[in-house]
């Protein structure tokens, strides 16, 4: 089984961490007997031999093993092996060709006894046999002798692949597709049919596609309850089997959606459609599935989501805590679009004083996301609830970080966020921790009565303590923010200016005092310094001072044009504008901006909503963002939590810039 592995250099080889002289040990292992140690080999093989989608030099020379291994009919599981084989062939040139070179085994293993091996077996063949028309004859093959049912989901998967990879002959797989749409087939058969042709043949699916779906899933699950089987199988300890015991208590169900979703893109209507009906559905696991892809969705579009997001809120009163929760993490990225829940929210709140502070097993606690997602939505109902946390034993750190979105109906909460900040014990290690959210849910509320608190902080504080630096600079945000109300900081502030701490000192001191003497050398010092970290926080700063920073403007109008980021260069064409009122140079620096980094975009609406009139000339990307359906922030590998929020945000800005105009 294993000839000649030993003849190989591994120890000359590399993996992710570091020399491969153990790949031998990890290929026997995925040949033993003991099911937890194959478990433990395949995590090493994806976590060192194929890390996070890498192809080393021992990767490559572990692919006739495993292309060996998987022939083993006496070993169990192979079909993992194949899924190894078909992720190392995946995008790495020579991943690919070294896969490509074993594809007749797969010709093979589409016949296998076991049925794990012929599910894996038929997307490989699509992937690295390269004879197209063999290709389709196999499956067609395939498709008329095989019973199993999972495996009839493969190949009509592998079927659609087939049409997206070779469209010269994809007619054929096409009509493969349409007649598995239809009646005799099971219907999760139809339904997987159904979502194959929606994403390579659109024109084929039936016009009524959603309530044909939404009909299947039901006959499917009324199937499925019916004969009911329990995976009994225990798992390992392992990450494959960890992996494993998280997947969907219906993950074939959840599959056939999700694919049937990511065909449909941008047809956002029918997706929704879509979303109701699963969301209304009688089967527990439907609504499950329903709740953990409206995510996707909600993040990528822009639509009126109200009906979707009601019913996820629906499934907030399920007794089952696996449900609720999808459904609590499916709502708290939502923010304001989450109120449609908000009464079910609340319900649970209510019902649920254990849900309003999380406890960890290591770090501090924070709050619950049930109680998080109802601030979230802005719902003053959860002002006392913040109030009876606030002043109980356990109080959750970040709580102060949530209370901007409740606004003014958070303003009881002040007195006791003032005696929580006041009673922190500056010797303390966790205050710098704790501080912070407290200032920043001051700041939020406006509350300049805890001036004296934050200027104790400042002033007590451990000198040349990294740990507060976080501290310090929500204490300089807050004092910033209340303004003339901070009068008695101004020592502290002052005392500040020449320190590492200078650029937000100067920028909380203008707006305490509005005493340019004292501020401008700060910032045109940090002005000079191109490779500062504070200085798009210092350019900023002299916008807000106006003409009062006029000596910035041969700097600013330099870095406008020739700045190495965007974020610079649109921050100094805000400050360009505030200080010299110098739209012509400002316009097209904002223009480019906002086409070249889509995250600069509520920045630049800022700008314009302080131009007003003089801002029209950017009145088309305004416009065409208003009318755009995708959301601003879905970018390929980025994902933040705010996204959602900072696109309603963008919106709410590019209407009041057309009231402006």
């Amino acid at each position: 089984m294993f000839t000649g592995i030993d003849e190989v250099d591994w120890a000359s080889m590399r993996h992710a961490y570091g020399s491969a002289e153990d790949v031998p040990a990890l290929l026997r292992g995925l040949a033993s007997a003991d099911s937890a140690e194959r478990e433990t080999a395949l995590d090493a093989m994806y976590g060192a031999v194929h890390h996070q989608g890498d192809v080393y030099d021992s990767t490559l020379a572990c692919v006739p093993f495993l292309f060996d291994l998987a022939t083993r009919p006496e070993l169990q599981e192979r079909g993992a092996l194949v899924e190894l084989l078909v992720s190392i062939g995946g995008d790495d040139t020579d991943g690919a060709a070294a896969v490509r070179a074993g594809a007749e085994t797969f010709v093979l293993l589409a016949g296998d006894r076991d049925p794990g091996v012929r599910r894996t077996a038929p997307g490989a063949l699509v992937r690295f046999l390269d004879e197209p028309a063999r290709v389709l004859g196999l499956l067609r093959e395939r498709i008329t002798v095989e019973r199993d049912d999972r495996v009839l989901l493969a190949l009509t998967e592998s079927l659609g692949l087939y049409a997206r990879r070779h469209p010269a002959h994809a007619d054929a797989a096409v009509d493969l597709l349409d007649a598995q749409s239809a009646e005799p087939y099971a219907p999760e058969l139809r339904l997987a049919a159904l979502g194959q042709l929606a994403g390579c043949a659109p024109d084929r699916t039936p016009p009524d596609l959603v309530p044909t779906a939404l009909a299947l899933l039901r006959e499917r699950s009324e199937r499925r309850a019916r004969r009911a089987v329990v995976c009994t199988r225990p798992y390992s300890d392992t990450l494959v089997g960890r992996l494993r015991r998280l997947r969907p208590s219906d993950e074939e169900g959840s599959h056939l959606l999700r694919t049937l979703h990511q065909a449909l893109d941008d047809r956002v209507s029918d997706r929704i459609a879509l979303l109701v009906g699963q969301l209304s559905s009688p089967d527990w696991a439907d609504r499950c599935n329903a709740v953990w892809m409206s995510g996707p969705l909600l993040r990528a579009w822009r639509a009126d989501f109200s009906e979707p997001v009601a019913l996820i809120g629906a499934q907030l009163a399920e007794e089952d805590d696996r449900l609720r929760d999808a459904a609590v993490a499916a709502l708290k990225p939502l923010f304001g679009l989450a109120a449609p829940a908000a009464d079910d929210l609340h319900g649970l709140v209510t019902a649920r004083p254990d849900l309003w502070v999380r406890q960890w097993e290591r770090g501090a606690p924070t709050l619950g996301d049930p109680l998080r997602t109802l601030v979230r939505c802005g719902d003053p109902r959860a002002v006392p609830v913040l109030g009876e946390v606030l002043a109980g034993a356990v109080v959750p750190d970040d709580l102060g970080h949530e209370l901007a979105c409740l606004g003014p109906a958070a303003a009881p909460l002040a007195p006791a966020l003032r005696r929580r900040l006041g009673s922190l014990d500056l010797d303390d290690p966790a205050t710098p921790g704790r501080a912070g959210p407290l200032l920043s849910g001051l700041r939020a509320l406006g509350e300049p009565g805890a001036v004296p608190e934050t200027v104790r902080l400042l002033e007590g504080r451990p000198p040349g303590d990294r740990s507060w630096d976080t501290a310090v600079e929500h204490a300089l945000l807050a004092l910033g923010a209340w303004g003339a109300g901070a009068r008695d900081a101004i020592p502290v502030l002052r005392g500040l200016l020449d320190t590492g701490f200078g650029v937000p000192a100067a920028a909380a001191l203008w707006a305490v005092e509005a005493d340019p003497a004292a501020v401008l050398p700060v910032l045109l010092r940090e002005l000079a310094d191109r490779d500062s970290p504070r200085w798009v926080t210092a350019t900023d700063t002299l916008g807000r001072m106006g003409a009062a920073a006029g000596p910035a403007l041969p700097v600013l109008r330099r870095a406008a044009g020739a700045a190495a980021t965007a974020q610079e260069r649109t921050a100094a064409a805000g400050a360009l504008w505030r200080i010299g009122r110098e739209t012509a140079a400002v316009t097209p620096v904002l223009r480019a901006a906002w086409q070249e980094q889509p995250g600069l975009r509520r920045t630049i609406a800022g700008c314009l909503l302080a131009m007003g009139p003089a801002g029209s000339e950017l009145r088309d990307l305004v416009e065409q963002e208003l009318a755009t359906p995708r959301r601003h922030t879905d970018q390929e590998h980025s994902y933040s939590s705010h996204d959602i929020a900072h696109d309603e945000e963008l919106l709410r800005m590019c209407g009041e810039v057309l009231e402006g105009l």
